[in-house]
């Protein structure tokens, strides 16, 4: 049998959407955006789990002021169990506008996910990218773990809309990532046969 680690498929820009199944609390009932998925692993975003967390308290706890009232109020996410301390902002790509982060990779979709200090305090000083997501944490997966999870139906795949992760309400985010993929969430569940 090959040892050969690089993954038969490229997962980036894709959604993950966890089957009923999944008996991991960290990923039961979530969907996860993939930023990159490479022979090395893969590192995603879950997408529809709030904290009690809100935006300008996490900016308060970096000592930085957030005057934006559009993002003030919103959660901060739980990105995924890896990291937890850590936050991670997933954006729009600044594109003609310049500023460029010590600490960003660039998704092939457009979007880029910011690691570093420096994009919150543009968004503090009212600049950086317009549609921001932040989480504290995030999820991966080393060679090989996320094909083999999803070769055991641990897993749906479909091309990521930004719209559900930017302007979709989160109570709605899984049922529409399983939209686009034309599946119904009854459809997955074992609860039928109640006759």
């Amino acid at each position: 049998m090959s040892s050969d680690a690089s993954p038969s498929i490229d997962l980036t820009d894709q959604f993950l959407i966890a089957m009923p199944g999944m008996v991991d609390d960290n990923f039961a009932g979530s969907v996860v955006y993939l930023c990159e998925h490479s022979g090395n692993g893969a590192l995603g975003l879950v997408i529809n789990r709030p904290t009690d967390l809100q935006l300008k308290q996490l900016f308060e706890k970096v000592d930085l002021s957030l005057d934006r009232a559009d993002l003030a109020d919103r959660p901060v996410f739980f990105g995924g169990p890896v990291q937890t301390e850590r936050g991670f902002v997933l954006h729009d790509s600044l594109g003609e506008e310049g500023g460029h982060y010590n600490s960003t990779l660039k998704i092939a979709s457009g979007l880029e996910m910011t690691t570093s200090r420096d994009v919150l305090e543009a968004l503090s000083n009212g600049a950086g990218p317009k549609r921001v997501f932040i989480t504290l944490g995030y999820a991966g997966w080393s060679a090989g773990q996320l094909e083999e999870e999803i070769s055991r139906n641990g897993w749906l795949t479909v091309k990521a809309d930004p719209e559900l992760i930017f302007t979709t309400p989160v109570e709605q985010r899984y049922d529409k990532a399983l939209a686009l993929l034309g599946i119904d969430r009854s459809f997955l569940m074992g609860e039928a046969g109640h006759a």
